[in-house]
């Protein structure tokens, strides 16, 4: 209805999808800006979680939570920016459907008006119906309705939504399909045919050309230099997906498609950089913000370890009596995970030391999972085949050590659980009860 709407103002089919792509652009603004910002800052957090990485490595549960937590504080949700980004492509398909279907969708006729015109057509001589189903039927019919409107007033007068549609659109018929094939197959003797086919011819290449720029004008306004090299190397894979995607779709569907493909990665250039350098300007300040809080909050706890300690020296320590047994038991729960986490991972980087195995971040590791590709996963294995086999077995080493630490762990653990509940006395357990 918006399509038809806009053409019947411009009476100008590339135009109206001109503006059709503009309307909608600023219809989702508000919602794709606020999940660019979204993305854009959970960006600049990733120093600070690749801090949270290093200082709870080996105790991924407590890393997990600390993310959490700096979410929360800094009012962010990870899931925000995810739906926004595939209304583009939806839109996408709509639209496809509308463009390829002008009498049912965009008109809006029944079924049994598209039977009529199809039989009046046949009447006169104007159409064939074909032998085969096409998709594009509706196209040819909308065609030759526009191209013999004089002489269907009859069905003009009988169903008032029926629209004499041009598709013409600088001298070419947005309702063809452009042809891949016509650099070898064009008559060039005739330039008012060849022409218009070559304009045709252009518009996916040119749609592939502006989808594969703004994809990188997109990766430009974000900095990638702290994101993990492996989705890096997916968002360069993409970046190259898209745009012959959207050539192979200018080909196979109606060129008024590839119009709005063209008009839409122009307008989300514009957008990229419009909204990155409003947020940049944001995003300092709260960086700067950010900095000063965390910078506050450690002194904080430096001065208040450091008093501690002071008043431990003079044995003038004393437990808060109020506090519940729950709360201590979870405190000093999570300081033997920390400690023992801690344990491990220095008995790990000894014994990989020994067996001459690097204690540098594993191929295979991804965020907080260090065998998340597999334990014996080496990166360049394909590239590098030649050093890959030892690469392999070193990987597989340093998993098979990793799983021995773990499990002499897990028993010290075990161990020093059941010393601790053979070590309470009942006297015991009635006082902390109490206090």
């Amino acid at each position: 209805m918006l399509l038809l709407w806009l053409y019947n103002i411009t009476v100008n089919y590339g135009v109206a999808i001109i503006l059709f792509a503009i309307i909608l652009k600023f219809i989702f603004l508000p919602f794709q800006a606020k999940s660019k910002f979204s993305m854009m800052r959970m960006t600049r957090l990733t120093p600070y979680m690749k801090e949270l990485e290093k200082k709870h490595q080996g105790n991924p549960k407590q890393y997990q939570e600390e993310v959490a937590k700096l979410y929360r504080e800094e009012h962010i949700n990870p899931m925000s920016g995810c739906l926004w980004n595939l209304v583009p492509i939806v839109v996408l398909f709509m639209l496809s459907r509308v463009i390829r279907l002008p009498l049912s969708n965009m008109m809006r006729l029944t079924g049994d008006q598209v039977q009529t015109i199809t039989d009046k057509l046949v009447n006169l001589g104007l159409y064939t119906v074909p032998a085969k189903q096409d998709a594009y039927v509706e196209i040819t019919l909308a065609n030759c309705v526009h191209e013999n409107a004089n002489r269907l007033a009859d069905l003009f007068q009988s169903m008032p939504r029926l629209v004499d549609i041009t598709r013409s659109f600088l001298g070419m018929n947005l309702g063809h399909r452009p042809q891949w094939n016509f650099l070898w197959t064009a008559d060039w003797s005739q330039t008012d045919v060849w022409l218009p086919a070559l304009g045709l011819f252009l518009i996916p290449i040119v749609s592939g050309i502006l989808s594969y720029f703004s994809m990188k004008v997109s990766m430009a306004t974000n900095p990638q230099n702290s994101v993990d090299p492996q989705q890096q190397a997916s968002m360069k894979s993409m970046m190259f997906m898209m745009p012959i995607m959207s050539i192979w779709f200018g080909f196979v569907m109606p060129a008024g498609l590839g119009v709005y493909w063209i008009a839409n990665s122009l307008l989300a250039m514009i957008q990229e950089i419009i909204l990155n350098k409003k947020y940049n300007a944001i995003l300092d300040v709260e960086d700067a913000d950010r900095r000063e809080r965390l910078q506050a909050r450690e002194m904080e706890i430096e001065r208040k370890r450091e008093e501690t300690e002071r008043l431990r020296a003079q044995n003038a320590t004393e437990r808060n009596k109020n506090t519940s047994k729950k709360k201590l038991q979870t405190a000093q729960k999570t300081q033997d995970e920390t400690r023992l986490a801690a344990e491990r991972a220095q008995e790990k980087e000894r014994r990989r030391k020994e067996m001459g195995i690097s204690n540098a971040k594993p191929d295979s590791q991804v965020g907080s999972r260090p065998y998340a590709r597999g334990r014996a996963y080496v990166v360049d294995r394909f590239t590098n085949p030649e050093d890959a086999e030892e690469e392999t077995r070193l990987a597989a080493a340093r998993s098979e050590l990793d799983e021995q630490v773990d499990a002499e762990f897990s028993e010290k653990t075990r161990l020093e659980a059941e010393d601790a509940a053979e070590n309470t006395t009942p006297e015991a357990a009635d006082e902390g009860e109490k206090s």
